[in-house]
């Protein structure tokens, strides 16, 4: 397939009663993982532009376990009177109901499709102390230390879960996978040595990439980033078609009236547009890329069907 405060959000919070009493209408943007986490970043981004435009008070409410796939069963269970939606990535959409036998949810039918936000490139670190520059070292550090390292992820079935687990099987490779619920402990981690590499999106890593206390080795998109522009991808560096890119999408429970759906739709889509939210999404380390709730169901698919078979033919367990 960049850290703010949230203030804001806590003020929000304490207003939401007084919202209700001035008649004012209040809508509840899930995400399925906790504060500081890219899903929860782009959220705040994008809850206030989208409170403007469609005039209620748009609070973000985590619900964060099982790799986002907690908060799609509250909301595949919400009423759907076009209040409650989520803002969901694509593992717990198109990976997790394949890896977990307990998911609350049928991807394809609990919900109505909405509109596609952005995507959220994975990159590939390691700690400093780690003596590589590049992958193929990486590789060859590996495999003459085996299972001496570790790597985190935000969670199993997260998509810098089952990237990595991708990467150690193409390079023959064995490194411990030690799931973290989110990001932000996982990136900790990594700084302090704990764990000793990492795939994950640019929003968390970035800020310690450039403070040096992370090194970047490679970015994990078929292309090389703009925020990265002398780094290899994983491709250049040995393995071709290897790439993980992460992407967001808001829904809203299955059976919801296609007015509403339209409705919030057609503002998610306009609000992507707006330059200003663009440039706040590039500094978070997202890369815009709307789409309206047609194009979205039919990418959704075609989601559900690549994963399930990657899912299958890997063997990966959710551990």
């Amino acid at each position: 397939m960049l850290r703010r405060t949230f203030g804001a959000f806590s003020l929000a919070a304490l207003a939401a009663p007084a919202a209700h009493a001035q008649g004012d209408k209040v809508a509840k943007m899930v995400v399925g993982f906790p504060a500081g986490q890219a899903t929860d970043i782009v959220a705040r981004i994008f809850a206030e532009a989208l409170k403007a435009e469609l005039g209620e008070t748009v609070i973000v409410d985590n619900k964060p376990g099982q790799g986002g796939s907690i908060a799609l069963g509250l909301v595949a269970r919400a009423v759907p009177d076009g209040s409650t939606f989520i803002l969901s990535p694509l593992a717990a959409l198109a990976i997790n109901p394949h890896l977990y036998k307990n998911v609350a949810y049928q991807s394809l039918t609990s919900f109505e499709p909405v509109a596609r936000v952005c995507d959220l490139p994975l990159v590939l670190v390691v700690h400093p102390s780690l003596p590589v520059k590049t992958l193929p070292e990486l590789i060859a550090y590996a495999k003459a230390n085996p299972d001496k390292l570790s790597h985190p992820s935000s969670g199993n079935g997260t998509l810098s879960h089952v990237a990595m687990e991708e990467l150690k099987a193409k390079a023959g490779i064995r490194i411990l996978h030690v799931p973290y619920q989110g990001s932000p402990p996982a990136m900790n981690d990594l700084v302090a040595g704990t764990v000793q590499v990492a795939m994950d999106t640019v929003t968390v890593t970035k800020p310690h990439i450039d403070a040096g206390r992370m090194r970047l080795i490679a970015v994990s998109t078929l292309e090389r980033l703009s925020f990265f522009p002398d780094t290899p991808t994983i491709a250049e560096q040995g393995f071709p078609g290897l790439e993980a890119s992460a992407w967001l999408a808001v829904l809203l429970p299955a059976q919801t009236p296609a007015d509403k759906v339209k409705r919030l739709s057609d503002a998610v889509v306009k609000v992507v547009g707006m330059p200003e939210i663009q440039k706040k999404f590039l500094a978070a380390g997202a890369i815009p890329h709307a789409m309206d709730a047609t194009r979205f169901a039919a990418f959704l698919r075609s989601e559900d069907q690549r994963w399930s078979k990657v899912i299958a033919q890997s063997g990966i367990k959710a551990d």
